[in-house]
C-alpha cells in the first residue's frame, strides 16, 4: 500500500502521517453517507484546521541566516492528536500536587458487550451512570470494609486498540482513606484493595439499578438497533441476562509510589482513541495502523473515519472526575488526610519529578514536538517570531479541555 506523507514539516520528533490527512482524503465521502453529530463535525473541522493557515500563527525567522518557516496555531480540541501534549502538561500542573503520599491502586470497570449499543445511543446518560456507579462502588466498600473515605480519580475511555466502541472507566484509588471520625488514616493492604467478586457484583447491581430506573422513567433512547428493548418483556429478559453475567472489574497491580501515579496520570488522562504515531500508511482505499503486540489493523478509509468518530464525546462532557478525598469540595479533608499520613509514617518521598526530568510545559509527545527556538538551518541563530493572520473564513470553535 503506497504511503502518503502528512502535511507537516518532517522532523525526528514528528510522526510522518497525520489523522488530519485521512480526514481530508476520506472525510467527505463519509459525510455524504452519514449524518455527523454537531460534536463530530466540530472535531473534524478542528483536526483538519489544526496547525494550518486557517488558524493563523507566526512566522519564525532566523536572526543569523535569514531562514524562515511558518508555525501555525493549534486547534486545542480534546480529540485532536496534535494538541494533547500541552493539555496534558496543564492538567498535570493543576492536579498532581494533590497526589497523597500513599500507595495507589488502578481499578478498571468495564461494561458488558451487550450494553454497548444502548450506551452508544445514550452516551451522556449512561457515561454519567458509569462514573456514578463505579465511584460509589469504591466509596461504599471503603466505608463498609475500611471505615474510611478514600480518594479516587476516574477517567473514561471508549475504545479498543482497533478503535471499536468499548466504554470502560479507569480509576486511580488511594490505598486507604481518612477514618469516618476523621481522626486517623486507615491504610489498606499494600497488595490488595477489595475482593474482585465483591467489586464486580456491587458495580453490576448499582449500574443495573440505575439503568432500570432510567428505562422506567422513559429516559432511554431505544431507537435503531435498540428498538426491541422498548417492550417490557424484552427489556426484562435483557435485564435478567445482564444480571446473570459476571461483569469485568480488573484490579491491576498497585503502583510503586506517588511518583508512579504522577507519571501514569500525566500521560494517560489525555489519550485519544488513536494518535498519529500509530499510523503506518494510508491511500485512497484503506488505512493501516498498529494495534498491540506488534500487530496491525487495516480498515477502509470511511470505516476508519467512522470508528474514530465513535469516540468523540458529547459537548462539554467531563471525562476526568474526582471523588472522595480527591473531589474539589474536599480540599480541607484532603490536606487533613495528608497530615495524618505524614504523622503516622513520615514518608521519605520528595515532590514528584516532572515527566522524564523535563519541564512538563516543554515536554513533548509523538504528536507534539518539544519547543526549540534554535534555527534548524544554521543551528547557531535564534528563531524570532512575528504574527501571521488567520486565513479568511470562519475558524473552527475551540473545544473545552477536560
Amino acid at each position: 500500500m503506497p504511503q502518503q506523507q502528512a502535511c507537516v514539516e518532517p522532523g525526528p520528533s514528528r510522526p510522518l502521517l497525520d489523522i488530519a490527512d485521512i480526514f481530508r482524503a476520506h472525510g467527505e465521502a463519509y459525510r455524504r453517507s452519514h449524518v455527523l453529530t454537531p460534536e463530530q463535525a466540530k472535531a473534524v473541522r478542528a483536526i483538519v484546521a489544526c496547525r494550518t493557515a486557517a488558524l493563523g500563527g507566526h512566522l519564525d525567522t532566523c536572526d543569523s541566516c535569514g531562514f524562515e518557516r511558518p508555525a501555525y496555531n493549534s486547534c486545542r480540541n480534546r480529540h485532536c492528536p496534535k494538541c494533547q501534549g500541552s493539555a496534558q502538561a496543564a492538567w498535570v500542573d493543576k492536579h498532581m500536587a494533590r497526589v497523597l503520599p500513599t500507595h495507589y491502586f488502578h481499578v478498571v470497570f468495564t461494561l458488558p458487550a451487550e450494553l454497548r449499543p444502548l450506551v452508544h445511543r445514550n452516551r451522556r446518560l449512561l457515561f454519567d451512570l458509569l462514573f456514578e456507579t463505579a465511584s460509589q462502588t469504591l466509596l461504599t466498600l471503603a466505608k463498609d470494609r475500611l471505615g474510611a473515605t478514600l480518594g479516587l480519580t476516574a477517567v473514561l475511555h471508549t475504545w479498543t486498540r482497533d478503535l471499536s466502541f468499548h466504554p470502560h472507566l479507569h480509576t486511580i484509588v488511594s490505598g486507604g482513606g481518612i477514618a469516618l471520625d476523621e481522626n486517623s488514616w486507615v491504610a489498606s493492604d499494600d497488595e490488595y484493595l477489595f475482593p474482585h467478586l465483591v467489586l464486580s457484583r456491587l458495580f453490576r447491581g448499582k449500574f443495573m439499578g440505575g439503568l432500570v430506573q432510567a428505562y422506567r422513567r422513559g429516559e432511554l433512547d431505544l431507537g435503531g438497533d435498540c428498538e426491541l428493548l422498548a417492550a417490557q418483556d424484552v427489556f426484562g429478559a435483557f435485564k435478567d441476562r445482564l444480571y446473570g453475567k459476571d461483569w469485568v472489574v480488573y484490579q491491576k497491580p498497585p503502583f510503586d509510589g506517588p511518583e508512579d501515579v504522577y507519571r501514569y496520570l500525566g500521560r494517560y488522562t489525555h489519550r485519544i482513541a488513536i494518535s498519529n504515531y500509530r499510523l503506518e500508511s494510508f491511500d485512497e482505499c484503506a488505512v493501516r495502523f498498529r494495534t498491540k503486540h506488534g500487530k496491525a489493523a487495516t480498515l477502509k478509509g470511511e470505516e476508519f473515519v467512522r470508528r474514530f468518530l465513535l469516540h468523540v464525546l458529547p459537548s462539554r462532557f467531563v471525562k476526568i472526575r474526582h471523588y472522595g478525598l480527591m473531589a474539589a469540595s474536599s480540599k480541607a479533608r484532603h490536606e487533613h488526610a495528608r497530615g495524618l499520613i505524614e504523622a503516622t509514617a513520615p514518608p521519605a518521598v520528595d515532590a514528584p519529578p516532572p515527566l522524564d526530568g523535563q519541564n512538563p510545559k516543554r515536554d513533548s509527545t509523538p504528536d507534539t514536538p518539544a519547543v526549540d527556538d534554535r534555527c534548524p538551518a544554521c543551528r547557531t541563530g535564534t528563531l524570532v517570531s512575528r504574527p501571521l493572520p488567520a486565513r479568511a473564513g470562519r475558524s473552527p470553535p475551540k473545544d473545552l479541555p477536560s
